[in-house]
């Protein structure tokens, strides 16, 4: 699959892995891949994400939701909002948390959880960033595309339900925004 990657979506994937690291992660995650697809600039997916109204100089609010999706161990607004209905309060258990292991202490990003499988002293990817890779594929044969670019794993984040999507959702950038950026504009100039 990774031979169907074109520079920008390999880009995208070493820079998970750094950002995983930076946080002292073990396991890359959708956040991660996100994360790099905020760093990128000059790519398909960085201009969509322009045309959709977040420029690289304006992607700090999007990068601050993920951080905050992350300290509540990676549960959407709707997940805390279900458990708030149950009379779970998130915000008060990831208060209790923080006070006694440290900020950050539920994101998960700690190395050496769980079964290592990759190269030693790197983090490995996790089933839902692997989700988010083998989606990227689905969604660059649907549109019979022959490579596999940043834009097509940032479908796939928006694709997935989970913290990623909801965040770029809340910016303005669905799956059908950037479908209609991407695909529509390219169809008016073919046509």
């Amino acid at each position: 699959m990774f031979e169907r990657f074109t520079k920008d979506a390999r880009e995208v994937v070493r820079g998970a892995v750094a950002s995983c690291q930076e946080a002292g992660g073990g396991t890359v995650g959708p956040e991660h891949l996100l994360l790099a697809l905020l760093d990128r600039e000059a790519s398909r997916g960085s201009f969509a994400l322009a045309a959709l109204g977040l420029p690289v100089e304006n992607r700090q609010p999007v990068r601050e939701a993920l951080d905050e999706a992350r300290r509540r161990a990676g549960l959407s607004r709707a997940d805390a909002d279900a458990l708030a209905d149950l009379g779970i309060d998130v915000t008060a258990i990831v208060s209790r948390v923080e006070e006694a292991h440290g900020v950050g202490a539920m994101s998960g990003d700690r190395p050496g959880r769980g079964r290592r499988i990759g190269l030693p002293g790197r983090p490995a990817f996790g089933r839902d960033a692997k989700s988010v890779l083998e989606t990227s594929l689905r969604i660059a044969l649907a549109h019979r595309d022959r490579h596999i670019g940043d834009e097509h794993l940032l479908l796939a984040l928006t694709a997935r339900p989970g913290p990623s999507a909801e965040v770029l959702a809340d910016h303005g950038v669905t799956h059908t925004s950037l479908t209609r950026v991407l695909y529509s504009e390219g169809e008016a100039r073919a046509g």
